[in-house]
């Protein structure tokens, strides 16, 4: 494709920054499914936007109602959703927005071409570590029950698997930790790595 141009924008990435007073970055939510993602995902959302910050949270099960409607659940299109996720994600970080993503995301591989994808200064990964069997009792869209009765194929954690972050940024394990605890650890990490700013509680 030598006919496509990148085309320099006028506006920077840290001009679009300076006004929101922030640093733009992805907070990549990955875990089973029924394991908090979207619940801590949408704390932490509301603490920032609260606190004057510009976020916008990407969640799996809503772009997949768009953006990612044309997409099944087998490994080549759980591949292509992840990567689409990021792309979007890399643009809102250009736009200076700190942006949650919460997807099971469930190969390293994948994770990591994201990572790539979005820059691996603005991507932190966040672990979302709950045992499967505390998802299943949990199953709060009754996927598991479906998945263990033969009703749903390629269920990550039953018939496909999970490959856990070997050296997350974060890693919250929810069995140990308040919902208040994890939203609290992940803005403290966002102030002590510099993307809120100091004049911003």
């Amino acid at each position: 494709m030598d006919y496509l141009i990148w085309h320099a924008h006028k506006v920077s990435r840290r001009d679009r920054e300076r006004i929101k007073n922030q640093k733009g970055c992805v907070l990549w939510f990955t875990g089973l499914s029924g394991s908090g993602k979207s619940t801590i995902a949408n704390e932490v959302e509301y603490k920032l936007n609260k606190s004057g910050y510009h976020t916008y949270l990407l969640d799996g099960d809503n772009l997949r109602h768009g953006l990612n409607k044309d997409l099944g659940f087998d490994y080549k299109d759980r591949v292509e959703n992840i990567r689409r996720v990021a792309e979007v994600a890399k643009l809102f970080v250009d736009a200076g927005v700190i942006v949650l993503v919460a997807f099971i995301s469930p190969f390293k591989k994948e994770r990591e071409k994201a990572r790539e994808t979005i820059g691996r200064e603005n991507f932190i990964e966040i672990f979302v570590d709950t045992p499967l069997e505390v998802c299943i009792k949990r199953d709060p869209k009754g996927l598991y029950k479906k998945a263990l009765n033969g009703e749903i194929s390629d269920f990550t954690g039953i018939d496909s698997p999970y490959e856990k972050p070997d050296n997350p940024e974060i890693h919250i394990k929810t069995v140990d930790t308040e919902i208040s605890e994890a939203v609290k650890i992940i803005y403290n990490f966002l102030e002590q790595k510099g993307f809120l700013a100091n004049e911003q509680k």
